[in-house]
């Protein structure tokens, strides 16, 4: 149970873009957003995570924009730290307005990385998907499934983040 809490958090922290800056693509302009979403995730700030996810919202576990704040604030609230990392991400523009994207995320707690480090622990690692709309000049998402993966499933782009992050982690 607390697995699908991590998951769910994370997939959204991460994926959730807010911030409508100028990127030389737009998909560096996406990348770019979820980043900085993954930092409002780690401030545990649920009000601007929650301004990008669009009214029409859903996952696949069949959770709405609601359901995913209840989600979002029992997970942030049962911990006292979180930190992220996008261990890579692919975008494609399926249509006028339309984005998906692919990416593998690293998860802990702030206080646990260090002993994972430490320790030679691999992080919590999942695979995300998630389709975007952009009704305006902002991505909003849409949609979001995820779920867990090990070191050997991670996206050939994931590997070189996650080796630089945890450097004595071995595939299982």
């Amino acid at each position: 149970m607390a697995r699908k809490f991590l998951a769910a958090g994370l997939a959204l922290i991460l994926l959730a873009p807010m911030a409508c800056r100028r990127q030389k693509t737009e998909s560096g302009r996406l990348l770019e957003a979820v980043d900085n979403l993954a930092r409002l995730s780690e401030k545990k700030d649920i009000e601007a995570f929650m301004a990008s996810v669009e009214e029409e919202y859903s996952d696949f576990e069949g959770r709405d924009k609601a359901g995913l704040r209840d989600l979002l604030s029992g997970y942030f609230a049962g911990r006292t730290g979180i930190v992220v990392h996008r261990l890579g991400g692919r975008v494609e523009f399926p249509g006028p307005g339309q984005a998906a994207l692919q990416a593998d995320v690293a998860l802990s707690s702030g206080a646990a990385e260090a002993l994972r480090r430490l320790m030679r622990l691999s992080p919590d690692l999942y695979r995300l998907r998630v389709e975007f709309v952009r009704p305006a000049d902002c991505w909003l998402v849409h949609y979001a499934e995820w779920q867990p993966i090990g070191l050997t499933e991670v996206l050939p782009e994931s590997l070189g983040v996650l080796k630089s992050l945890f450097p004595n982690q071995k595939p299982e």
